[in-house]
């Protein structure tokens, strides 16, 4: 999945998402943890950039959201870990959505919004079972945690971020 090099946004606040690259290990433990295994996908790109902000945060939807009519923002990408906060599995991961804020037992809460937890983007596994290919969804805390999917998988989700250009009316 080739990005464009200015993909991630590298300022300070982004490292409060990114770790170092994650081992082997690590993956197996976390995916343990969660009971899901991570998209290929997804998987690949932490390799390379463990989490973060990215530049394009915008997704197109196919129906309107409690953001927009026409699209999700995304806030950041957690990485693979536990350490850090905003990580799958740390404090502030997958878990704590569910456990905290009732968002629905789906799959894995990877990425938040601009909405400080009232929505959220989720590797939907509900179709596909626990080893399977998920899809990527938003979930709207606001609107019932209506689920909306974005994308058939990790590596479309990606590909179809824009943007918030592409977005502003005001231009």
């Amino acid at each position: 999945m080739p990005l464009p090099a200015d993909f991630w946004d590298d300022g300070e606040y982004a490292l409060t998402y990114v770790s170092g690259p994650p081992s082997d290990p690590l993956i197996a433990s976390v995916e343990a943890e969660l009971g899901y295994r991570l998209p290929a996908s997804y998987v690949a790109l932490m390799r390379t950039h463990n989490g973060g902000l990215p530049r394009r945060p915008c997704c197109p939807a196919p129906t309107p959201t409690t953001w927009a009519e026409d699209h999700i923002e995304v806030h950041g990408i957690m990485g693979i870990g536990r350490d850090l906060r905003y990580s799958l599995a740390g404090a502030g991961g997958s878990h704590f959505w569910m456990e905290e804020w009732g968002y629905p037992a789906i799959g894995v809460y990877f990425a938040d919004c601009p909405s400080a937890g009232h929505d959220m983007i989720a590797f939907d596994y509900r179709s596909c079972g626990s080893g399977g290919e998920p899809q990527v969804v938003h979930v709207d805390q606001e609107r019932d945690y209506r689920i909306t999917v974005l994308a058939p998988d990790f590596a479309t989700f990606v590909e179809s971020l824009r943007p918030e250009r592409d977005y502003d009316e005001e231009l």
